[in-house]
């Protein structure tokens, strides 16, 4: 099905809309860029001056042009060593912003009965206080080390393992939301996933209904839905 603008920056394929939005029980949505305005990794970064290196990684691995996106967000983490938890507390006060009609898009979901995932492959530091704020059912995200001892609050440029593996990417991401659903009851169709880069895609592709939020190219094609203008709450433009 050819892609339809159906008004100014809302594209869909594949589908004629309006869908209902009672039809489906969960709703998925990476966190940097998509919930947020940051890329928190590349935000981090700037405390130590390696802002551009690791931005230039990110945007790499969001566009699918690094494959591996484990080995890029370990690179990436090494370049974090030194930094210090005031550092990403100041990240989290001067430069995150939630973005515009996500708590309006939260909220209509809940109320028709969808349970909310965040399901990011940034860091627990922030991901958990954007869980609280926006009122998230479930998150799962990664953690970054802390050096114990004298440098007690500083980064070691290292992840922590956790329960359910090493570090959450593309696969854990779709796995994830397959998880959760299961463990509801409510099949994949009934999922909603939203994100903008390339490792959004294997949990997009999981789900009944994909939508890319101000996305990178090879994402928006491969979205039902393209919030390409506007806030996240345009995806009830689609959804009666």
């Amino acid at each position: 099905m050819t892609p339809q603008e159906v008004s100014p920056g809302l594209v869909v394929q594949r589908f004629v809309p309006p869908l209902r939005l009672s039809d489906f029980k969960l709703i998925a949505f990476d966190m940097d860029s998509t919930l947020i305005s940051i890329e928190c990794v590349d935000e981090i970064a700037d405390a130590v001056g390696r802002k551009a290196e690791v931005a230039a990684i990110t945007e790499a691995a969001m566009r699918g042009e690094i494959t591996d996106f484990k080995d890029s967000l370990r690179r990436r983490v090494a370049l974090l060593k030194g930094v210090t938890v005031a550092d990403m507390e100041r990240v989290y006060t001067e430069r995150l912003r939630i973005n515009p009609g996500a708590a309006e898009l939260i909220k209509a979901c809940q109320a028709a009965g969808l349970k909310v995932l965040l399901v990011s492959g940034g860091f627990t530091y922030f991901a958990d206080r954007v869980k609280a704020r926006l009122n998230i059912d479930f998150a799962r995200s990664n953690i970054l080390e802390l050096e114990s001892g004298p440098n007690c609050g500083m980064l070691t440029g290292r992840l922590v393992d956790q329960c359910w593996g090493d570090i959450c990417d593309g696969a854990e991401k779709r796995r994830t939301l397959l998880e959760v659903a299961s463990l509801l009851g409510i099949a994949p169709e009934q999922c909603i996933a939203m994100g903008d880069g390339a490792n959004d895609l294997p949990m997009m592709g999981a789900a009944g209904l994909s939508v890319a939020y101000h996305a990178k190219p090879k994402v928006r094609e491969q979205a039902m839905v393209a919030i390409n203008e506007g806030g996240l709450d345009r995806l009830l433009e689609v959804l009666l």
